[in-house]
C-alpha cells in the first residue's frame, strides 16, 4: 500500500524510510539537517518575539512550505549517487522522447544527455536549494520562483509521456507561485525575522 505524503514525510524525517544511496554517514548528515530543529527554532523566535506571526494563517503556511520543501528534500536524494544516477539518466532520456516541443526534445539530446555528469549535479543542487529555502523560509520569493520556473521545464519535459499526468507539474508549479505572491518565508521562517530586522538590507533585496 502506498504511503500518503504526511507519513512519508514523517518517517523519511525521523529517519525511518529507505533513502536511496544515502546509507550510512551519508544518510544521517542529511538527517541532521532536519533533527537540528532549525525550522522549529526559527518558527519558535518568529513567535515569541513577533505578536502579528501568531496567526492561523501563518501556522498554515509554514507547514505548507515546510511539507512541500521536504517533498524536493526526497526528490533531490534520488538523483544520487553523482555525477550520474541511473534513475535522472532514465528521466532525461524520456524528455528526449516525450518533451512537448521538438526543440525542447533537440536540447535535450545534444545537451543534456551528453552532458549528464554537469546537468545531474547542477539539479541537484537546485532541488537541495530549493528544499532548504522552504523548510527554513529563507529567500522564498527568489527560491520559489526558480522552483516554479523548474516544474514548468518538468511540465513539458514529460508533457507527451503516455504515464505521466502533466497536471502533476503544474500543481506543483502553482503551489510556488502562490508562495512567491503571498510571501510564505515571512510566516514563521527566517524571512520574516530578516525581513523584521532588515538585516543586510534584507528587505530591500527580497521585498
Amino acid at each position: 500500500m502506498r504511503t500518503n505524503p504526511f507519513l512519508d514525510a514523517w518517517q523519511f524525517i525521523v529517519g525511518l524510510s529507505d533513502v536511496p544511496y544515502a546509507e550510512g554517514t551519508f544518510k544521517y548528515g542529511f538527517l541532521v539537517l532536519f533533527l537540528a530543529g532549525a525550522a522549529a527554532l526559527i518558527a519558535y523566535v518568529n513567535w515569541r518575539t513577533d505578536p502579528a506571526q501568531r496567526t492561523r494563517e501563518n501556522i498554515v503556511i509554514c507547514a505548507c512550505r515546510v511539507l512541500i520543501g521536504c517533498m524536493w528534500f526526497q526528490g533531490c536524494l534520488w538523483k544520487l549517487p553523482l555525477p550520474i544516477a541511473d534513475g535522472f539518466r532514465y528521466w532525461t532520456e524520456q524528455m528526449a522522447q516525450y518533451a512537448a516541443f521538438g526543440i525542447h526534445r533537440a536540447v535535450v539530446t545534444s545537451v543534456y544527455l551528453p552532458y549528464l555528469s554537469v546537468i545531474n549535479p547542477l539539479v541537484f543542487a537546485a532541488e537541495l536549494s530549493f528544499a532548504i529555502s522552504l523548510i527554513l523560509g529563507f529567500g522564498v520569493s527568489l527560491f520559489a520562483t526558480l522552483a516554479a520556473l523548474f516544474s514548468l521545464h518538468l511540465w513539458l519535459g514529460l508533457y507527451l509521456h503516455p504515464n505521466e499526468w502533466p497536471w502533476t507539474y503544474v500543481f506543483l508549479a502553482v503551489i510556488h507561485v502562490l508562495f512567491v505572491v503571498g510571501a510564505a518565508g515571512r510566516s514563521l521562517g527566517l524571512d520574516a525575522y530578516l525581513h523584521r530586522r532588515d538585516v543586510t538590507g534584507f528587505a530591500r533585496a527580497f521585498g
